[in-house]
């Protein structure tokens, strides 16, 4: 259990306390004045709950890898890091990153013809130790947890 203060306009406290609800299990929610008058102190108390807030919005593998080079890049990149760096550590990211990219796309194009392959058992072994690295141990779908840090990843490179 945990206490949140918030300060802000009088006109947006509910809006405020809806965000807070549906994000925290919150109880009651004690409204009082700022000193000035002008905005509103909102104190509620909140705990994690069962539910720690939204499920995450996974993009699809289009929006995903729409900024994406071309499989045999990667491909090459992918080799090229795993040659030249043989001992990889957190700050290696990038590499398991693109990596578990390369993988889920290389799947996707197999599931679309029909095909049968390792690669999607391979693309979540490489999906998963980016979790790890990550720390986000709670992505429930170890591949569109990939596509989402590679879509935020390719639009900050």
């Amino acid at each position: 259990m945990f206490e949140i203060r918030v300060i802000c306009d009088p006109d947006d406290t509910d809006r405020v306390t809806k965000t807070l609800a549906a994000a925290f299990t919150t109880g009651p929610v004690r409204q009082y004045a700022t000193r000035d008058g002008d905005r509103a102190r909102l104190y509620v108390s909140a705990d994690h709950g069962t539910d720690a807030g939204p499920e995450p919005v996974w993009p699809t593998p289009e929006e995903a890898y729409t900024l994406a080079p071309g499989i045999t890049s990667e491909i090459g990149w992918t080799a090229n890091a795993a040659r030249t760096r043989p001992s990889f550590t957190p700050s290696d990211r990038e590499y398991w990153l693109r990596k578990a990219a390369l993988l889920d796309r290389i799947t996707l194009a197999d599931e679309a013809v029909g095909m049968d392959s390792d690669a999607g058992l391979l693309a979540t072994d490489a999906a998963r130790r980016l979790i790890d690295l990550d720390g986000a141990h709670d992505a429930d779908d170890p591949r569109a947890y990939v596509r989402q840090q590679y879509a935020h990843w390719a639009k900050t490179q």
